[in-house]
């Protein structure tokens, strides 16, 4: 009779963290965070298994056109907003009372390019006379994650490129429910294959993320300027979560 085979158990355990992840993701009128508004939410929860338990998306009607360029990326025309949305001040105070109430619970926030997000609904917020969340915390991006631990890969790091390189299923990009939901899950593929040398809590990770990003922007600065594509006197916010 053959014996069974034992269970091969990892050699390092993930951080803790990743047994329940929040997710934030938004889908805008445009790359302005000062300028640009909300059209569509998404505030989710995974479990370690990167299954949501809990989710709630939303759509706005951002009071503006949406621009042609904007709806062909995440599909919502201003016809549609002005028609099936809620008012933009509903939408951005629920959005802002959802995210707070994770960090609230200490419970991590995923959202990929985290100084976008949390940029843009900062300024919505002060836009509609809401409450904002100033510093965000504990916040895990696997954008700056990601570069910190495998610097040298070559390639683009758009969120379908880095799900597709960390083997997550993302059906849907730049639908803020699946964008929100897959970059949960490379944040949680990115513990267990760095669980090594990754710090055991997810405030440790946060405040190094503050210094990776700040070194990342400073890095692609020089990059820019030795080939000619900003001024030598230019340089990329490297500000983290939120500018």
């Amino acid at each position: 009779m053959s014996r069974p085979h034992p269970e091969q158990l990892p050699l390092w355990d993930a951080p803790d963290w990743v047994r329940m992840v929040g997710v934030f993701d938004l889908e805008t009128t445009g790359i302005d965070v000062a300028a640009d508004r909300i059209v569509t939410a998404h505030v989710g929860l995974l479990d370690a298994s990167g299954c949501v338990i809990r989710a709630r998306d939303w759509l706005a009607d951002p009071g503006v056109e949406i621009p042609d360029g904007a709806s062909a990326i995440h599909g919502i025309s201003t016809e549609h907003a002005r028609a099936n949305g809620r008012p933009a001040a509903e939408v951005v105070d629920e959005v802002v009372t959802a995210v707070r109430a994770l960090l609230d619970a200490g419970i991590p926030v995923v959202a990929y390019n985290a100084p976008f997000d949390f940029s843009l609904l900062k300024h919505e917020s002060l836009r509609h006379d809401i409450a904002p969340i100033e510093d965000p915390s504990p916040v895990i991006d696997p954008l700056v994650v990601d570069k910190a631990y495998d610097r040298w890969r070559k390639g683009k790091r758009t969120l379908e490129v880095v799900a597709a390189h960390y083997a997550v299923r993302l059906d849907a990009a730049h639908e803020a429910s699946a964008d929100a939901v897959a970059a949960g899950r490379v944040a949680q593929a990115l513990a267990e294959r760095f669980a090594p040398w990754l710090p055991d809590t997810a405030h440790e990770l946060h405040t190094r993320q503050i210094g990776w990003a700040r070194a990342q922007a400073e890095s692609l600065t020089e990059y820019f300027i030795r080939i000619g594509r900003i001024d030598p006197d230019d340089r990329l916010d490297g500000r983290w979560p939120i500018r």
